[in-house]
């Protein structure tokens, strides 16, 4: 959570920097600090965040007002259809089960046409019922989507359906970086 707070810029680091794409983010030693609402990054956090007093359209929508410079970015009607919630269009947000709540989160940060995807425990505070309610969207958006994701989780099962690369980190040091059977076989980094 540091992490994807940092590159969102929602923390400021002591010192570092970080870059995505040809895009300089942070740069402690330079002096740059680019504003959140000016990096590109959708964010989905582990709780819903939506507007309580926008239906789930507005919400969407609200998602949608910056301006795309991919002409492949994705409209709202594919994030609709892909997210599988043309049904609850016109509902506000407390008539939703967390299920529905996470995925219309998810398609709001899709709809901001990100040039990054950070994901923070989005199925976390969901129980079972409703994580598997929403990984088969999870997992579609993965393989549609242009956009690079960073999904951070515990869920050993979410990783293994997500993920292309597995950083493991500990205490703030990367035990290991690599292919997800390659991590996820080594002995010495069992839970």
């Amino acid at each position: 959570t540091s992490i994807v707070d940092a590159i969102a810029g929602l923390n400021r680091p002591d010192a570092g920097h970080i870059v995505v794409g040809d895009t300089t983010l942070y740069d402690s030693a330079r002096a740059i600090f680019k504003l959140p609402e000016r990096r590109g990054i959708g964010y989905v956090f582990q709780e819903d965040r939506l507007f309580p007093h926008l239906t789930v359209r507005r919400n969407l929508l609200y998602g949608s007002q910056r301006p795309s410079r991919d002409s492949n970015a994705l409209d709202l009607e594919t994030v609709i259809g892909l997210l599988g919630i043309e049904h609850l269009l016109d509902r506000l947000p407390h008539r939703l089960s967390g299920g529905e709540k996470q995925r219309v989160a998810i398609g709001r940060a899709v709809l901001s046409r990100p040039q990054l995807l950070l994901m923070d425990e989005p199925l976390a505070n969901l129980d079972k019922v409703r994580r598997d309610e929403i990984l088969p969207f999870l997992k579609k958006m993965c393989r549609d989507l242009s956009v690079p994701i960073i999904y951070v989780s515990h869920a050993i099962n979410e990783i293994t359906q997500l993920a292309d690369t597995l950083v493991v980190l500990d205490k703030g040091k990367t035990l290991a970086v690599g292919g997800v059977s390659d991590i996820t076989a080594r002995l010495d980094l069992s839970p």
